[in-house]
């Protein structure tokens, strides 16, 4: 079932919790408050329960010998351990092996496996994988990089520290050349 299916059921349960925190949910200002998080959870957490690999569906054939770097790709995403946000950007390299997907679907990839409840490391790791199976590249590198309002802004409350996570699969796992080329590649303008 999708979050849609279950929206009534979540503004429910929405008004319960404002009533468990002490407020009044009849007020004017949180009248409405249970439909608009209802609403909310259905766009952030659209991901949920789709493979990720559906974003890279289609490929064309194409001998290129370089790397492909697409970097400074945004996303917004919740932490599931808190279900408070973090974001930041994803970056993607990877050595084609006969077969190109347009780089739209990097975004794509990036913005499905954020749309669920996630950790940083997980999504780095379905971001590399969804990558592997459907393109069979000689080697693909993701880094994202994140800032978790968990840290920022409760517990710890460190704002400004920031997460990266790295996974290297292939060439660059072998060759420190490659994924020093990656690194330089995100320094660039």
């Amino acid at each position: 079932m999708t979050v849609e299916i279950k929206k009534g059921l979540l503004e429910e349960h929405i008004r319960s919790v404002l009533e468990l925190i002490g407020e009044d949910p009849n007020r004017e200002g949180l009248m409405d408050t249970p439909k608009r998080v209802a609403k909310m959870f259905g766009e952030v957490f659209a991901g949920v329960g789709i493979d990720p690999e559906t974003a890279l569906t289609t490929t064309f054939e194409e001998y290129y010998e370089g790397m492909v770097v697409v970097k400074d790709i945004t996303y917004y995403t919740f932490c599931e351990h808190h279900l408070i946000p973090f974001f930041g950007k994803a970056h993607i390299g990877y050595i084609p092996n006969g077969r190109v997907v347009g780089l739209s679907k990097f975004a794509r990839l990036v913005e499905l496996v954020s749309k669920r409840p996630q950790v940083q490391e997980r999504m780095t790791q379905q971001i590399a994988d969804a990558i592997m199976n459907v393109l069979s590249p000689e080697g693909v590198i993701v880094s994202v990089e994140g800032q978790h309002l968990c840290m920022c802004a409760r517990g710890i409350k460190k704002p400004g520290s920031s997460t990266v996570t790295t996974i290297k699969k292939g060439v660059f796992k072998e060759n420190t050349a490659l994924a020093e080329e990656f690194e330089r590649s995100l320094l660039r303008n």
